[in-house]
């Protein structure tokens, strides 16, 4: 872990103590930083330098808002770009601009989920209810107990992809039976 990163964790954490001081320092100092992290990720979404500002005001929002979310014992900086990644991101759906984001470029923080064991019985009908991929991804994981890697083996896609498909089908299986957040 580079200094600043050290840093930064110690004033998140400090801040999540109660200390304003460390918390207004942690801001300004990523404030400069996750600027040109949203300068870069907005050129390649064709947004407007005019967006970053927008997008930079979202993020330290998110991270206001979700910093009791952050994990002490995980490095901060990943947590802090994937906040402001996905911002650019709402904000270009926002703008209706059209956004393709390969699955490659955001699999290293899409966490590994962990199966739920002893799934009922009638799980097979409402897996039915997925596309194929995410059927066969979900099954793979939850049913039979693969790893990620695993899965991504068995049905060639790659981890990154896996992941995303086993998101994607527990969070329309959620939605369709009132288990979303």
């Amino acid at each position: 872990m580079t200094e600043h990163e050290e840093a930064w964790a110690s004033a998140m954490r400090s801040a999540n103590r109660g200390d304003a001081d460390a918390y207004a320092r942690l801001l300004s100092d990523v404030a400069r930083v996750l600027r040109r992290v949203i300068a870069s990720d907005s050129v390649r979404l064709n947004l407007g330098s005019s967006d970053v500002e927008d997008v930079l005001q979202d993020a330290l929002l998110a991270i206001h808002l979700k910093r009791h979310t952050w994990d002490e014992a995980r490095p901060i900086v990943p947590w802090l770009r994937a906040i402001a990644h996905y911002k650019v991101l709402d904000h270009a759906r926002r703008s209706r601009r059209r956004v393709t984001v390969p699955v490659e470029s955001v699999a290293e923080i899409i966490p590994t989920p962990q199966p739920e064991p002893g799934l009922p019985a009638s799980t097979g009908r409402f897996l039915e209810m997925l596309p194929r991929r995410q059927r066969e991804v979900v099954e793979a994981l939850a049913l039979d107990g693969a790893s990620i890697r695993e899965a991504a083996q068995r049905l060639k896609m790659s981890e990154g992809a896996v992941r995303v498909a086993l998101h994607r089908g527990l969070a329309a299986l959620a939605a369709k039976f009132g288990g979303s957040e």
